[in-house]
């Protein structure tokens, strides 16, 4: 286990979220420290990624604050909050499929200074090397877990210091998961990202996390560290032997 700052990156302290005048976020604690690999599980609608897009402002959180980096960033838009260095990799990938691999690159790329482009793309194609061989084929084209690598290559290019990802193992192969969470772990190790996770493999999640928490209608239901929670009776119950493991 590393040895964390004191003060969390990201602080995220009694948030609550709409959708109209449904309420899916109901006063959520926690933090991401520096260097973290953090992860969150839960069941489909429990608000964890309700939770991420109100990181990234888009729903607003209400009645509490987001911090990242000392700034609270509870009424940012979108676009400043990716600038400060927060980069959402979002469920279902979202890239741009008539865009070929490279644009979609260039296009992660605009939320940095661009001093580093080449040396960040040598990175991407160096940990996905099928990208490089694609790189002037139409994203659209790619399969699932090539748009999956797109989409986590596509937020390394903005180099964030904060990286969100959103079920990046849900609809692939199992050879394609275990190489999404092995670049997680390496770019975690090799260039110290802190990582923000919300998966429903509950098993792949908690064993790469250094901490975890649980979510169930819209707040918080556990915390602790990963290893701890996936050797929990009722985690072990619920989202392993008998849920969605």
């Amino acid at each position: 286990m590393n040895n964390f700052a004191a003060e969390p990156l990201l602080g995220v302290n009694a948030i609550e979220a709409y959708y109209g005048a449904i309420r899916a976020l109901t006063g959520v604690n926690l933090e991401v420290r520096e260097g973290e690999i953090v992860t969150l599980i839960g069941a489909n609608g429990a608000g964890k990624s309700t939770l991420l897009m109100a990181i990234c402002g888009n729903p607003q959180g209400r009645g509490g604050r987001i911090v990242f980096a000392g700034r609270d960033i509870t009424s940012l838009p979108t676009h400043k909050i990716a600038r400060l260095g927060i980069a959402h990799v979002p469920e279902g990938r979202h890239i741009f499929p008539r865009m070929t691999v490279m644009e979609n690159l260039q296009i992660g790329a605009t939320c940095s200074a661009g001093d580093f482009f080449a040396e960040d793309l040598d990175y991407v194609f160096a940990i996905f090397p099928i990208l490089g061989e694609r790189q002037h084929q139409r994203g659209g084209t790619l399969s699932g877990g090539e748009q999956q690598m797109l989409a986590i290559g596509r937020a390394l290019m903005s180099r964030p210091q904060l990286l969100l990802l959103d079920e990046p193992s849900l609809g692939l192969a199992p050879l394609v998961v275990r190489r999404i969470f092995e670049v997680i772990a390496e770019i975690n190790s090799a260039r110290g990202m802190t990582v923000f996770l919300v998966e429903q493999n509950a098993y792949h999640a908690l064993n790469l996390a250094d901490r975890a928490y649980v979510m169930a209608n819209g707040a918080i239901q556990m915390e602790g560290p990963g290893a701890e929670l996936l050797h929990d009776a009722d985690i072990r119950a619920t989202y392993l032997e008998g849920g969605h493991g």
